[in-house]
């Protein structure tokens, strides 16, 4: 899939919660991890903090590089499977407080962890046709898990956002993308369940890797490319190994997906787990770099993206703080804390 008109990233940016949750200190307390620890922590967002709170900072990140008026963005796209609200859009609330409304576009994107993803395709598609100048992409969740469940190691908070435009005004334009989807059962929540469920022997070769790995192999086929040809290239991280694994079955070596592994490091912020290495990339990326993305969604898709980056990056991405200063930025929390933070315990 190709827009009509060179598109791409005009501004980006990251938000990570301080909250820190080591998965030896889940793994104390359910008596777990003996076969080993998927992550080292994960982010946990604070008391007041949502899907949309994180995404309203890592938009704000995203418009001071660009340093565009918010009155200009014709949409307001917000990916997620945590939206604090059953029946209210986040993306309004995130169009509001940036100053993007009234005259906007603005929904709600679902597709488990490749809605951030799904938004920023959508997007570039609206940019490319001409209907709108500039559209804000976000993919953001917050940890969900089930108590003692293999997801509460791994499930962290985190949101990234992009404002796409014209290629002439990108800091990274878009080469072309590819979407491959299947009815995979490997993930998923009915109404009124509290935590999601997953199908365990579904979650790796029919489910993510499959899926991810067809993906990256069409979209390389389609340009004619291998992994050489890229600088950088970032996949889903539902933990270390998953996206290590794919990255080696496409020929990319642990150099190339190291950036974006930081974030990884801190859990898998669902929707917002590729893009988040996306911009990790982007604040390393030099001009003329390529990037090669991969995100995937239970149930299940992949979206692939193939981005050259261009000199606006030198300076653009100094305006905001860098990715890895909010992994950085850290206060660590015993299980107490974090079941109250996250509101495990439910009281009738």
């Amino acid at each position: 899939m190709k827009p009509n008109r060179p598109v791409g990233i005009v501004g980006y940016g990251a938000y990570v919660p301080r909250f820190r949750i080591k998965a030896a200190e889940i793994a104390r307390v359910w008596g777990a991890g003996e076969g080993g620890l998927p992550i080292e922590e994960k982010a946990v967002s604070g008391l007041d903090e949502d899907v949309i709170s994180m995404s309203i900072e890592a938009a704000r990140n995203a418009l001071r590089r660009a340093q565009i008026d918010p009155q200009e963005i014709g949409a307001v796209w917000v990916g997620s499977e945590s939206h604090p609200y059953a029946v209210k859009p986040s993306s309004t609330l995130v169009a509001e407080a940036i100053e993007a409304t009234p005259l906007v576009s603005a929904a709600d994107w679902q597709f488990a962890c490749k809605a951030g993803t799904e938004a920023m395709q959508a997007a570039f598609g609206y940019i490319g046709s001409g209907m709108v100048h500039y559209a804000l992409a976000i993919g953001a969740d917050t940890a969900q898990g089930r108590p003692g469940d293999a997801l509460e190691y791994t499930t962290g908070a985190g949101a990234a956002a992009f404002i796409l435009g014209p290629g002439e005004e990108s800091l990274a334009v878009l080469e072309e993308s590819l979407s491959y989807v299947t009815d995979t059962p490997d993930f998923f929540r009915r109404p009124y369940m509290h935590y999601p469920e997953h199908g365990n022997r579904f979650t790796g070769d029919p489910a993510y890797f499959h899926h991810s790995v067809t993906a990256g192999q069409k979209l390389l086929e389609q340009l004619g490319r291998t992994a050489k040809d890229y600088t950088w290239a970032v996949f889903h991280q539902p933990n270390v190994k998953f996206p290590s694994k794919a990255a080696q079955m496409l020929g990319f070596s642990p150099e190339q997906i190291a950036p974006g592994l930081l974030v990884g490091q801190i859990g898998n912020t669902y929707a917002g787990a590729s893009p988040i290495g996306l911009t990790a990339t982007l604040d390393v990326a030099q001009p003329g770099d390529r990037i090669f993305m991969v995100s995937f969604g239970s149930g299940a898709g992949s979206d692939a993206l193939s981005l050259q980056v261009t000199d606006a990056i030198v300076e653009r991405r100094k305006r905001a703080a860098p990715t890895l200063a909010y992994v950085k930025r850290r206060e660590e929390v015993d299980y107490a804390t974090y079941a109250r933070l996250r509101g495990k315990l439910q009281m009738a």
